[in-house]
């Protein structure tokens, strides 16, 4: 008997899923620059999962409205799994949602502080605690920036619903 193909991963399904369980999702984003929220919001109800999010583009506004804290910014800067990681505790602090999903990094066309555009970070608040994870993605601005929706969508469907989605 051979094991049955993980399911594909859909926004529609995250969105589905993090309704059925009654959960809840906020962002944080800087490269993305809200198209994560954007894509969450193309599927009708997401309104019942998605709660908002803030745009943090500027590294200053990743702690003023995104909650990481300055020793942060200085020790690490803003393309860090530490500064992800503020950002989605942040804001899943303040918009009280289950999770907190964040991405900073790079999309280019430049490097940023020594980072090579693709070096994007993406941080999860959740109930269990929080965590980063560090993709290295290729392509131009936009497809870096599509890569990063995706994955980070992803990632937030396996912890918070179970599903095998990498």
């Amino acid at each position: 008997m051979s094991a049955m193909a993980p399911p594909e991963f859909t926004v529609e399904a995250l969105v589905a899923g993090l309704i059925a369980s009654g959960q809840t999702v906020a962002t944080a984003e800087s490269l993305t620059g809200g198209l994560i929220g954007a894509t969450l919001t193309e599927v009708p109800g997401a309104s019942a999962a998605y709660l908002g999010g803030v745009i943090v583009y500027q590294t200053e506004l990743k702690h003023r409205l995104g909650g990481v804290p300055v020793e942060v910014l200085e020790r690490d800067g803003p393309v860090a799994g530490s500064t992800a990681e503020s950002l989605a505790a942040g804001v899943r602090h303040t918009t009280g949602a289950t999770w907190g999903l964040a991405v900073t990094g790079v999309a280019g066309p430049t490097s940023q502080d020594g980072h090579p555009p693709g070096t994007v970070w993406v941080g999860v608040a959740g109930p269990s605690g929080v965590s980063s994870r560090l993709l290295g993605l290729s392509g131009d601005r936009s497809a870096i920036r599509v890569q990063t929706v995706g994955s980070a969508l992803a990632w937030l469907g396996e912890l918070a619903l179970g599903e095998d989605w990498s």
